[in-house]
């Protein structure tokens, strides 16, 4: 839902330090790669109960996702990064409940366990649609600089964000962060799976 406004917001910025990064040699998927590396390190610190730093790291992350897509489009976007990047965020925004659950198992499995079931019908909705829309040469026209059909809703990458953020600063309440993102979750399957049916009844 605030994906549009904010890549206008960042746009910008962005495109400055890509274009440092791309007179310094460096590749989109190699920004992917230290991405997911630093997404990565950032679950790890969670899972260790340095929240603090662990928010760092993801924030980092976050930014190296931003910069990948940019670097891409002044240089040669392939599906290779396309692949990569839409693969490595799904397994990012795994890693945060699970190192959440890691953190304080009898406080947060159970919570993060219904996250991750969330995000399942999040990602299998979004991916299932870009296939079906990619085979029927469909254009997304609110974000036509993605490398594959991008398919909004209530929670996209920002309200993710947003969340882990929220999740960091005040741990304590991981449960209720969980459960209530999970129920917004669930209501982008639900108008999803309403779009599909009727982008594709025919």
């Amino acid at each position: 839902m605030l994906d549009r406004a904010a890549l206008a917001l960042l746009k910008p910025a962005l495109e400055r330090i890509a274009h440092g990064l791309v007179r310094a040699g460096i590749g989109a998927d190699g920004i992917t790669l230290f991405g997911f590396a630093l997404g990565l390190a950032a679950a790890a610190g969670i899972a260790l109960g340095h929240f603090m730093a662990g928010l760092a790291l993801l924030l980092a992350s976050r930014l190296m996702d931003g910069l990948d897509g940019a670097v891409a489009r002044l240089t040669q976007p392939t599906d290779r990064g396309a692949f990569l990047d839409i693969t490595l965020d799904f397994l990012f925004y795994a890693s945060i409940p699970l190192a959440f659950a890691l953190a304080d198992p009898a406080a947060n499995a159970l919570p993060a366990a219904v996250l991750l079931a969330a995000f399942m019908g999040t990602g299998s909705s979004f991916l299932a649609f870009a296939v079906l829309a990619e085979r029927r040469g469909l254009k997304s026209e609110d974000y036509p600089q993605k490398g594959l059909y991008y398919l909004g809703g209530l929670t996209e990458a920002s309200e993710t964000l947003i969340c882990f953020v929220l999740m960091c600063l005040w741990p304590q309440h991981f449960a209720g962060w969980a459960y209530g993102f999970a129920a917004l979750c669930a209501l982008t399957i639900a108008t999803r799976l309403l779009g599909g049916w009727r982008a594709f009844r025919v």
